[in-house]
């Protein structure tokens, strides 16, 4: 941007290896990149520059290697030198490469005996160092020396008071541009899969399959894939602020109020992820270095809210607040971020007291997103919202449709059914929030998935020619204060059962599992009762 050029041949000359220019936003050089790859590995020839990274880190390093000489497989396999600077690190991959070997109590002895966060700080300080240095001998500057744009917009995005109004307006745009994008697509679908179901259980015979086919599959996975286009906007949204470098200043800006409250800066990254799949988003939370710090993270992510909740907020939000839908959602996601938050205060100052780990992070430069770039990320996490709609919702749906419809001769879906004794026998835990059985029924089989709470509440409707929407919008059980307390107790309670597994395994402990999983629906359970009586004050008597 600033007009600089770098001499390859002498920054090849220094680094030992040939180097290559590159522009991969248009993949420009891939090639060349990819045959000099080659070439140097076939190569016989080995050169090994390193960095000095200070007496400290590197008496570490030396007894790091000397413990990892008794592994002989290991050693013949990496240099045991890059194998000590990964173990300071703390990469997964590594640690366990040692871990399953005869040097691995050694080296758990000297790792255990650091400041891992202290270590990482000091070692990023001094490849700083080393690449200032290797710049200023292959680096000719440009004629614009003075702030370069990504400068000047840094100052502004990233300012202590500016900073996060930018992010929660971005934030509150995004949701607004996904409903007003997506909602006549959205009708479209729906009114088609609306018109399927009825045509299927009116026209197919024996009349238990027409019941099966239109008020099992296509009334639960079509009242899911409705959403399809307000997810894929989203994600596309998404996808452009992460490929612009803006997400990334996102986290840097959340470092002061989480740190003031008891989270590292580094958990805003898991948090982030969060917004697509908690799943991925509490194994991030590896990242972290303090075991306290760690636990926090995985304890409070399940309040973030993820793609599979999307399908809920659309439904009951655009059903029942018309316009104000995309700010509805806004605060949903808001929300979630302030109980987290405050979870996490109440953890640190209670069951798992400490200081909280300092945070270092580089910031990418800001980018043009291209729209392939941007449309592959869109689809890859779309696309797991299909497949979960082909899976999981199926199966929920298909499930609950078999409860609904025994004891044999029932009316389908009744209170006399088996899913409506399940609900009945749930409801008085719910029911001074407001919720009656069918809700209490969807919110149960919500734990496999939170699509299927959409999923089975079409198909305890058997919406038939009318849309799933139309049908709660006239159900006296529903109102905009229930819609709305419905809304928060999905995005507080467990996520879903992967997210459950993923804690287990994580944490190696049932009791944080079981405390995660308690925990989330007794906050769901009081902010859900708090704000349906609260709602009927704000949204004008509803």
């Amino acid at each position: 941007a600033r007009g600089d050029t770098i001499d390859r041949e002498k920054l090849s000359a220094l680094l030992e290896i040939p180097v290559v220019r590159t522009v991969g936003t248009r993949g420009d050089g891939i090639g060349a990149l990819l045959d000099a790859a080659i070439r140097v590995v076939k190569s016989s020839s080995h050169h090994e520059r390193t960095v000095d990274y200070g007496s400290e880190v590197e008496a570490m390093i030396t007894s790091l290697t000397d413990a990892l000489a008794i592994d002989r497989s290991l050693s013949v396999q990496y240099p045991r030198r890059w194998l000590a600077v990964k173990l300071l690190e703390g990469d997964e991959s590594v640690l366990t490469l040692v871990g399953e070997g005869p040097a691995s109590a050694r080296v758990q002895n000297l790792l255990s005996s650091i400041d891992a966060g202290e270590y990482e700080a000091s070692m990023a300080d001094k490849r700083y160092e080393t690449i200032a240095a290797i710049l200023l001998q292959v680096r000719s500057a440009g004629a614009s020396e003075g702030a370069s744009a990504s400068d000047m917009l840094d100052r502004v995005i990233t300012d202590r008071y500016l900073g996060i109004p930018i992010f929660l307006a971005l934030m509150w745009g995004a949701f607004e541009l996904t409903f007003a994008v997506g909602a006549p697509f959205a009708t479209a679908i729906e009114v088609g899969t609306a018109w399927l179901a009825e045509f299927a259980t009116s026209s197919i015979g024996p009349a238990w399959l027409g019941s099966l086919i239109g008020d099992g599959v296509i009334s639960g996975v079509g009242a899911v894939l409705v959403f399809l286009p307000n997810i894929f906007i989203l994600f596309l949204i998404l996808a452009l602020l992460e490929d612009s470098g803006y997400l990334a200043r996102a986290a840097f800006i959340m470092d002061r109020p989480l740190h003031a409250l008891g989270l590292p800066g580094k958990a805003f990254i898991p948090m982030l992820i969060g917004f697509g799949c908690n799943v991925p988003a509490i194994m991030a939370s590896r990242s972290i270095e303090g075991e306290r710090d760690r636990l926090i993270s995985i304890l409070v992510n399940p309040f973030m809210s993820c793609s599979a909740r999307l399908p809920v907020y659309i439904l009951f939000a655009g059903t029942f607040f018309g316009t104000r839908a995309g700010g509805v959602m806004f605060f949903l996601y808001v929300l979630g971020i302030v109980v987290a938050i405050v979870s996490a205060k109440l953890f640190r100052s209670t069951i798992l007291k400490g200081e909280s780990s300092p945070f270092i992070m580089e910031m990418p430069p800001y980018r043009i997103p291209t729209a392939m770039t941007s449309l592959l990320h869109m689809w890859s996490r779309g696309s797991l919202y299909l497949r979960k709609a082909g899976t999981i919702i199926l199966l929920g749906a298909l499930l609950v449709w078999v409860l609904a419809s025994f004891p044999y001769g029932v009316e389908y879906g009744s209170e006399a059914s088996l899913v409506g004794s399940i609900g009945h026998l749930v409801e008085p835990l719910v029911a001074p929030i407001g919720f009656d059985w069918k809700i209490a029924v969807a919110l149960i089989f919500g734990f496999l998935a939170k699509e299927v709470v959409i999923g089975s509440l079409g198909v305890l409707y058997g919406t038939g020619e009318e849309t799933l929407s139309a049908t709660i919008l006239a159900d006296p059980g529903f109102s905009p204060a229930i819609a709305l307390s419905l809304m928060v107790f999905v995005l507080l309670y467990t996520p879903c059962v992967a997210v459950v597994g993923v804690i287990k395994k994580e944490t190696q402990s049932w009791k944080w599992t079981g405390f995660s999983v308690v925990y989330g629906l007794i906050v769901a359970w009081i902010l859900a009762f708090v704000i349906g009586r609260l709602a009927p004050f704000f949204l004008g008597g509803a």
